[in-house]
């Protein structure tokens, strides 16, 4: 039964890093679910109040990456207010408009359409930011993947 247990366990695990690539998974849930699952299925004993405090922290990390990485890129390049939400609704469209290719695309052309569009920016000066907002997401997935890397080593340290 162990297996099993491991293996649903995993299965979250594996689920909340699918999240850096579908950004429509909600891969903060995936983790906590598994850790309380863990909790649930064999023993609460090794989390105490620093290890929730610390995942926490780390789950606020998490939310921030995302935002703070998006405004640094667009920002970077010269966008606006328009270009962040035009990115963040191409990033959460993108992937069901264009399957597979729209994960890069969405952010691109919401942020460019948003500057053309709302600031009346030149072209060169939308792909520009479009470009950004594509450095700020991937700069974003690498941060999370990190964070989430840290959080399951964290888990494991305690658990194993």
């Amino acid at each position: 039964m162990e297996y099993i247990y491991w293996t649903i366990i995993g299965v979250l695990f594996v689920g909340a890093f699918a999240s850096l690539i579908v950004p429509i998974l909600p891969g903060v849930l995936f983790l906590l679910g598994g850790f309380i699952l863990y909790g649930v299925l064999f023993s609460f004993e090794p989390f105490n109040w620093i290890f929730w405090t610390v995942q926490g922290l780390f789950v606020i990390l998490l939310f921030g990456a995302d935002y703070i990485a998006n405004i640094i890129g667009v920002k970077k390049y010269g966008g606006s207010k328009a270009g962040v939400w035009g990115s963040t609704i191409g990033l959460l469209v993108g992937p069901f408009v264009i399957p597979f290719v729209g994960i890069i695309a969405g952010p691109f052309l919401g942020a460019s359409l948003a500057e053309l569009l709302v600031n009346k920016k030149n072209i060169n000066d939308a792909i520009k930011i479009g470009f950004g907002s594509v450095i700020g997401f991937v700069s974003s997935v690498v941060t999370k993947g990190i964070i989430m890397a840290v959080m399951l080593i964290y888990f494991f340290v305690l658990v194993l």
